[in-house]
C-alpha cells in the first residue's frame, strides 16, 4: 500500500505543473524568514519526540515532554518573536512564562501580513480540542450503548451466517470497522467492539489472533480519517482546515490498504493459523 501510494504520489508530482506557485512559494518563505528564526535546532523538539514514539514511551509523558521542549525551544531560540508577543510592562522571564501558558491554553496566534499563513500558523492549544474531546465521549458512549444492547452482535451474527471461508471473514470484518466508524463516529469504538465481537469466530477458525489484529488496523484505524464527523476525520479538520471530503480522493494508502487486505485474504496470503496444540506438543517433547 505504502509503495502504490507513493508511486501514484510521484505520477502526480511530476504531472503537474507548479511554475506558476513558485512566487507564492518565494513570498510565503520571506515571511517566514522575517517572522521567525528558522535553522536545524528547531527540528531538536520533533526529534525528541519521534524518538520517544519509537521507542514506545507512553503517550502521556511523551506529548507532555515534546510540547515543554517546544516551549523551552520557543524562549531560547524564538526571542526576536517572543518579544513582540510578551507583555513589556513585566519582566521578560515572567512574560514568556505567561505567554507560554496561554498558547498550553488558548493557542498560538500571530499576525504576519499573510492570510493564508495566519490561519495556518495560528490555531492549537487545549481549549481547541475540546470540541473533539466532547464528540468522543458523545461517541463512547453511544457505542457502549448500542453494545450493550446487542445491536451490533446481533449485526454481526447475520454476517458471520455469510461469511464462510477466511477471506469473506476478514472482508465481513474490515465491512463491519467501517460502518462502526460510521455510525459510532469514533476509532475507538470501530476497533475495540469488532475485536471483541470476531475474536471468537477467529480462534474458531484456528486463525492466529495477528490476522485480527491487523485487519482491526486495516478497516478501522486507517478508514476514520476518511469520515468527517468521525473523530480522527474532526481532529484532521480542525489541524489542517481542509475537509476529510476534499483530500479523501488524495489519501491512497486509506483507501489502497482495505482493499489489498481483502485481496491478500482470499488469496492465503499472510493468513497466518494458530499451531495445533497436539503439535506443540510434539515440538516440546522432541526439543526435550
Amino acid at each position: 500500500s505504502f509503495a502504490i501510494a507513493l508511486i501514484l504520489f510521484t505520477i502526480i508530482g511530476f504531472s503537474t505543473d507548479v511554475t506558476a506557485d513558485f512566487d507564492r512559494i518565494n513570498e510565503i518563505s520571506n515571511v517566514l524568514q522575517q517572522n521567525f528564526s528558522i535553522n536545524f535546532t528547531a527540528l531538536i523538539p520533533l526529534f525528541v519526540l519521534l524518538t520517544m514514539a519509537v521507542k514506545k514511551v507512553p503517550a502521556f509523558p511523551t506529548v507532555f515532554i515534546g510540547a515543554l521542549l517546544g516551549a523551552v525551544w520557543a524562549v531560547l531560540f524564538q526571542q526576536d518573536l517572543m518579544a513582540k508577543l510578551v507583555e513589556q510592562d513585566i519582566s521578560y522571564a515572567l512574560a514568556s512564562l505567561k505567554l507560554i501558558w496561554h498558547i498550553f491554553h488558548a493557542g498560538f496566534t500571530i499576525d504576519t501580513g499573510n492570510a493564508s499563513l495566519n490561519d495556518l500558523l495560528s490555531g492549537g492549544g487545549m481549549a481547541s480540542m475540546l470540541n473533539t474531546i466532547w464528540l468522543v465521549f458523545c461517541a463512547m458512549m453511544f457505542g457502549a450503548t448500542i453494545e450493550k444492547i446487542g445491536l451490533l452482535r446481533k449485526f454481526v451474527q447475520s454476517i458471520l451466517f455469510f461469511a464462510k471461508s477466511t477471506g469473506s471473514l476478514i472482508t465481513s470484518t474490515i465491512a463491519t470497522c467501517f460502518v462502526t466508524n460510521v455510525l459510532t463516529a469514533d476509532q475507538y469504538m470501530s476497533i475495540v467492539m469488532p475485536g471483541r465481537m470476531f475474536k471468537e469466530e477467529y480462534e474458531r477458525r484456528n486463525l492466529a489472533p495477528v490476522n485480527l489484529s491487523r485487519t482491526l488496523e486495516d478497516g478501522g484505524t486507517i478508514t476514520s480519517p476518511l469520515i468527517p464527523w468521525n473523530t480522527c476525520g474532526a481532529y484532521m479538520h480542525s489541524v489542517l482546515q481542509v475537509s476529510p471530503l476534499d483530500y479523501a480522493v488524495y489519501a491512497f494508502f486509506n483507501l489502497i490498504n482495505p482493499v489489498l487486505a481483502i485481496i491478500y485474504a482470499y488469496c492465503g496470503i499472510k493468513i497466518l493459523r494458530l499451531t495445533p496444540p497436539d503439535s506443540v506438543a510434539k515440538d516440546l517433547a522432541a526439543k526435550a
